[in-house]
C-alpha cells in the first residue's frame, strides 16, 4: 500500500496503471452534492440505462415534475413514466419522497456508515447496492466506496488489470482503501 500520509491521491500514483490516467485527467474523487436528495434522484434514474438516456429522462422529470420531495410526492405515477420511468423507477422516487420528506442533509448521514447507508436506503422498493453507491460517491461524498456492481467498474478493471470476477476485483481494490473512490474514478476512465 501506497504511503497514504493523507493523501488519497497516493494510492492513485502508487497504482501502475492508474498513475498515467492521473496524469491525464487529473483530480478526480468523490463528489459532495448541494443537494444529496437530488443527487439520489439522479441515482435512480440513472439505474441500467445509458448516460444519454438517464440525461433524457432527467431533464424531463426537472422540468415537467421537479426533483424534490414535495413535486415527486405529487407526481402522479402515468406523469413519472410519461418523462421515461419504469414503474420501479417511479415507485423508488415516490417511497424516497415519502421517507425524507424533509430531503436530505448530508449531516443526516453523518454517523451512519457505508454499510448503512446501503441497509437503509436498500429498504425502499426499487434501490438496490449500486445506487446506494452511486448516492455514498455523489451525493455523500464518501472516499472509501468500491461499486464492483457497477457495469463500468468491471469493464475498465477488465482493461486495466484483467481481472474476470468481481472477487479478483474487490481483492485488488484492497490496496486503495481507504481511499477506493477516488481509485474507482480514474477505473471508469478506462473502459
Amino acid at each position: 500500500m501506497a504511503d497514504l500520509d493523507d493523501d488519497p491521491y497516493a494510492v492513485v500514483r502508487a497504482d501502475d496503471a492508474l498513475r498515467p490516467l492521473y496524469e491525464e485527467h487529473g483530480a478526480l474523487g468523490p463528489e459532495r452534492a448541494d443537494d444529496p436528495f437530488e443527487r439520489l434522484v439522479v441515482a435512480v434514474t440513472n439505474q441500467s440505462v445509458s448516460l444519454e438516456s438517464a440525461a433524457a429522462v432527467r431533464e424531463r422529470l426537472r422540468e415537467r415534475v421537479g426533483t424534490d420531495p414535495d413535486s415527486l410526492r405529487a407526481a402522479a405515477d402515468a406523469t413519472l413514466r410519461d418523462v421515461g420511468l419504469s414503474d420501479t423507477k417511479a415507485r423508488a422516487l415516490h417511497e424516497l419522497a415519502e421517507r425524507y420528506p424533509d430531503g436530505i442533509a448530508r449531516a443526516d448521514f453523518a454517523d451512519h456508515s457505508n454499510d448503512d447507508v446501503r441497509a437503509e436506503l436498500g429498504d425502499v422498493y426499487g434501490v438496490g447496492d449500486w445506487t446506494a453507491n452511486m448516492f455514498l460517491l455523489f451525493g455523500l461524498g464518501r472516499e472509501d466506496v468500491f461499486p464492483v456492481g457497477d457495469l463500468g467498474v468491471r469493464k475498465g478493471m477488465r482493461n486495466l488489470y484483467g481481472h474476470e470476477t468481481r472477487a479478483e476485483m474487490r481483492e485488488y481494490a484492497e490496496r486503495w482503501k481507504p481511499y477506493r473512490s477516488y481509485a474507482t474514478r480514474y477505473v471508469w476512465t478506462a473502459q
